[in-house]
This record gives structure tokens, C-alpha cells and sequence, in this order.
């Protein structure tokens, strides 16, 4: 049963003020649903057929069709045909073609937002790991935070984030949408540096595809966001939480996104090249090993340093104390969590249910956690000849961030290789920022942002052509080619450039904010609060009442 703080009281009465506010909050909803258009229905389409949209990342067929294509029954004449093709569906019910496109959009749509729903259950993973990562006396700060990044996030993206994000991306052809997300702010001809249409989801953009397109993207967004919570966990102090869960929604991560999944400027990077070489496709990232995972990384990396170590993390002479998490069976519990949803992650990016390179993406993703998983376990046993579950469980983690970008682009044997490469990496990485003073409590720096660069280099590597993404010098979308199955230096490059962008924005941006946000608000709660826990000085409750602090 949840009770109540016995110091806070409440009013019986509503007194006149806040009957006139609730009064003047019920006019301004119905005034709202009265001047939009009816609840549900697409926006109006033209009768003219739309062209699909000039880019679509992580939307994509094999350079053969074969493996991936829809067999459907051909049109019986070219209007039909023509419509088809668009994705649009205004064919009657007894036209083949007409039936056909609304169907595989509809099951595009359900296909999406399902998955949709997989990584919005994955906060609860994440929120499992960290808090069980972290002490019993800040559990209830800890967990609170991934819970609140969720609606703070979610208005940050619907406000802004969204339209700087996916304003120039053109139409969602494969839930046959209008090509109606169609402003971008460009530089140096058609590249551009941030979307400029579909802020507040406004009734331009009232579109189905578009909403289907906004879940599918906001949980993807909420996943970067949750990332720095667990690096910068037990000393941070819930008011400064809360503004940043709104710079990182509305700025940092969708000015990145834009530029990868947005059709910005590095998708297009395969218009340029170096001696006759061109960049690959541009940079790819299917699901986001740097679009989610390494900003959400390196925003932790400038994060956790900006606030500094817990008290007692470190001692005089540098070496590290070891703060043990509360509950360890939590943090696995957590970690299956994630991995149960990250097929909604990977396989989700397709943004369609009729492309069967689904299955490729999902035992890519199965056999990548799991020999990073055992490299984590089996490394970590030759080092200390202990089984630790921390490592096992960030092993497979960091298998899961690596394979995110390669996963639709590599066969079964390359994806084993990069998870237990990333399973090796993460324990590398851990060892490495704790020698330069860096406290993460759970691993985000290194399993999020250095695995997830790797992810983003892996495809220069191991990707065999079999799948197409990206948009090359001609305009039309070309097969993917890593530099070990004979496609040159140019994808690796493209996707070093990335990389290194990545980085740097992320870091970067990180540092500014929250160097700034240190000048008008204080990020760390007091040392005497710190050491109390944070559970009772700041959110007035302990997640375990019954536990002695003093062992907690």
C-alpha cells in the first residue's frame, strides 16, 4: 500500500483559485480537440501519387530482391500500378494492387509499433539495472530517474526534438505515407543540418505514418536519454535531472540523429570521396550503435566527470574502492529485459514487417549478446578466477550495443565475432576510465559509448553486400560492402567520419551543458546527503524502510 510522508497534509477543500485554474485548463483542452481535425483520420491526401521518400535509413531491400522482396499480384492497369507503388491506397476495394499496398502498409504500421512497444519496455530493463547496480540507499532516487525520463523526454521530442530530427525525412513509404515531412535547414546545396517541420506534431504532419514513425523514434530517443542516468547515479540531484532530460531530447541527440536517419549530411557523405573513392553509401547505423547508445555514452563521459566520483569512490592515491551494488539479481533480471527488447531495437528498423531481412537482424542480435556474454564471463574468470555477474551481465551488453548498427548488413559468423570483440572491449574500457578518475557506477560510459563506436566501425569491416542502406553519389540506395568482403576503404571511412563526429558532438555538447547548467543551478547534492542517501533528502521516501542504512 503507498503511504504518504505523515509531514505532508493535504487540503480537504478545493479552494476557489484551484477550482478557477482546473476550470480554465478543461476550456483549453476541449478548444483544442475542437479546432484539430477529427481524432485518428489521415491528414488529406492528393490525388496525384507521391514519390517515396528519397532516403529512408534502416528502410531497405537487397541489391537482387530476392531474399527480401513481396511477391504481390501485378496491377491491372498503370494508375493502379502507379498508386501501388507510392505506397498510397486509394484504389477500390476490387483493385488487386489497391488491396495489397493498404495491407502490407497496415502491417508495416502494426509491425512498428510493436516494436514500438518492445523498447518502451525496456526502460524497465534499464531501470532493473542501474538500480540494482547502485546502493540501496539511493535506489529509489536511482530508479526514479529512468522512470521520469520517459515523460520528460517524450514532451522534449514531441516539442522539438522530432522536428529537428525527421523534418527533412521525406515520406514513410513503407506505411505508405505523404511526403510531407519535407523542411530542412541546408548548407552547401542539398545538405542539411537539422529538420525544420513537425515541431508539436502540428496538423501539417498529421499523418499516420508520421505518428507511427514518432513512437517508433521517441523510444529510441528515451533509450539515449536513460544512458547518462546510470553514470552519473548517486550524486546527481533531481531538480538538474529533470532540465536535462529536456536539453537532451529537444538538442543533443536529435541534432546527431538528423544527420544519420534525418537524411542529413553524413547519410549523404557517399556524394564525396578521395581520389576517385567514394565514401561507401555515406554512414550508415541501422539501429543505432551511435545515433542512441555512443551519444548516449559520451554525454554520460562529460557527465559523470562534470559531477565527479562518489565519496569514497577513489583513494588519495588513485586507486579505486569498489561500491558495491544492493541487488544484484535485479540488475540480470534488467539485462534480460533488454534483451528481450532489443529485437524490437534492431528488427524494429526496418520499419516494416514485409521485409524478411527481420530475420537476419534478430539471430544477429541473439548471437551477438551471447558471445559477448561469454567473453565477458570467461575473461573476467582468467583474470580473477571469480564468475562475476557484473561482467557477464555488461558483456552481453556490450555485445547488444555493438551488433545494433551491423546487425542487418553482416551474416551469423561476423555477428559472433563483433559481440565477443565488444565483450572483450568493455572490459578493457571499464579498467581504463576508472584509471582516469571516471566513477560509473554501471558501465554506461564503456558499454554504451565505446561498444557503440565499435558497433559504427564494424560495418566498415564486416559488411558483406547482401543488404542496401544509404544514399550514394547517384542518389538511389546501394548495397553496403566492408572492407574484409572487398568493398575498399570507403565505407570504413564514411563510417570513421561518423564516428569521430559522433564523439565529438556528444562529449562536446555534453561538456557545454553541463558546465553551464553548473553556473545557475548546483548538479550535486550536498555531501551530507550524499552519504545519508539520496532516497530521503530528495525524494522522500527510502526504497527499503526496513533496511539498516548504515549496511545499506
Amino acid at each position: 500500500m503507498l503511504t504518504l510522508n505523515p509531514k505532508i497534509t493535504r487540503s480537504k477543500k478545493f479552494s476557489l483559485a484551484r477550482l478557477t485554474l482546473i476550470g480554465v485548463f478543461i476550456s483549453l483542452l476541449l478548444t483544442f480537440f475542437a479546432v484539430q481535425p477529427a481524432f485518428g483520420q489521415d491528414a488529406p491526401k492528393t490525388d496525384e501519387p507521391v514519390a517515396a521518400a528519397p532516403t529512408a535509413p534502416a528502410v531497405t531491400v537487397s541489391p537482387d530482391g530476392a531474399t527480401n522482396a513481396v511477391a504481390v499480384p501485378a496491377p491491372a492497369d498503370e494508375a493502379a500500378k502507379a498508386a501501388f507503388e507510392a505506397g498510397i491506397t486509394k484504389e477500390p476495394a476490387s483493385s488487386i494492387a489497391g488491396v495489397v499496398a493498404h495491407n502490407q502498409a497496415s502491417l508495416n504500421m502494426v509491425w512498428t509499433l510493436v516494436c514500438g512497444f518492445l523498447v518502451m519496455f525496456m526502460q524497465a530493463g534499464f531501470a532493473m539495472v542501474e538500480a540494482g547496480f547502485c546502493r540501496a540507499k539511493h535506489a529509489a532516487h536511482v530508479i526514479m530517474t529512468n522512470f521520469m525520463i520517459y515523460p520528460i523526454g517524450m514532451l522534449g521530442f514531441w516539442a522539438v526534438g522530432f522536428g529537428l530530427m525527421f523534418g527533412n525525412f521525406g515520406a514513410v513509404g513503407t506505411m505508405g505515407g505523404q511526403a510531407i515531412l519535407d523542411g530542412g535547414f541546408k548548407v552547401f546545396g542539398d545538405y542539411t543540418l537539422f529538420g525544420t517541420k513537425g515541431f508539436f506534431l502540428n496538423p501539417s504532419v498529421y499523418d499516420t505514418s508520421v505518428y507511427a514513425l514518432f513512437l517508433f523514434q521517441m523510444v529510441f530517443m528515451d533509450t539515449t536519454a536513460t544512458i547518462p542516468t546510470g553514470a552519473m547515479a548517486e550524486r546527481w540531484r533531481f531538480t538538474a535531472f529533470i532540465v536535462y532530460g529536456f536539453v537532451i531530447s529537444t538538442i543533443i541527440y536529435p541534432i546527431y540523429g538528423h544527420w544519420l536517419w534525418g537524411y542529413g549530411w553524413l547519410a549523404q557523405l557517399g556524394h564525396l570521396g578521395i581520389g576517385g573513392q567514394k565514401f561507401g553509401v555515406g554512414a550508415v547505423d541501422f539501429a543505432g550503435s551511435s545515433v542512441v547508445h555512443a551519444v548516449g555514452g559520451f554525454v554520460a563521459l562529460a557527465g559523470a566527470r562534470a559531477l565527479g566520483p562518489r565519496i569514497g569512490k577513489f583513494n588519495k592515491d588513485g586507486s579505486a574502492n569498489t561500491l558495491a551494488g544492493h541487488h544484484i539479481p535485479m540488475a540480470v533480471i534488467g539485462t534480460f529485459i533488454l534483451a528481450f527488447g532489443w529485437f524490437g531495437f534492431n528488427a524494429g528498423s526496418t520499419l516494416a514487417g514485409t521485409d524478411n531481412r527481420i530475420a537476419v537482424v534478430a539471430v544477429n542480435t541473439m548471437l551477438a549478446s551471447a558471445s559477448g556474454a561469454m567473453i565477458g564471463a570467461l575473461v573476467w574468470h582468467f583474470k580473477t578466477k571469480k564468475w562475476d555477474p557484473g561482467m557477464m551481465v555488461n558483456g552481453m551488453l556490450a555485445g547488444l550495443v555493438a551488433i545494433t548498427a551491423p546487425c542487418a548488413f553482416v551474416d551469423a559468423g561476423s555477428a559472433v565475432v563483433i559481440g565477443a570483440i565488444a565483450g572483450l572491449l568493455v572490459i578493457w574500457s571499464l579498467g581504463f576510465w576508472e584509471k582516469q578518475g571516471i566513477d560509473d557506477p554501471v558501465g554506461a560510459i564503456s558499454v554504451h559509448g565505446v561498444c557503440g563506436i565499435f558497433g559504427m566501425l564494424s560495418i566498415g569491416f564486416f559488411a558483406d553486400g547482401k543488404y542496401s542502406a544509404g544514399v550514394n553519389a547517384d542518389g538511389v540506395v546501394g548495397p553496403v560492402v566492408g572492407l574484409l568482403n572487398g568493398g575498399g576503404a570507403g565505407q570504413l571511412i564514411a563510417q570513421l567520419i561518423a564516428s569521430i563526429v559522433c564523439i565529438l558532438w556528444a562529449f562536446g555538447t555534453g561538456t557545454l551543458w553541463f558546465w553551464i547548467q553548473g553556473k545557475f543551478m548546483k548538479l550535486r547534492p550536498t555531501e551530507a546527503e550524499e552519504l545519508e542517501g539520496l532516497d530521503m533528502p530528495e525524494m522522500g521516501v527510502l526504497a527499503y524502510p526496513e533496511f539498516d542504512k548504515a549496511k545499506a
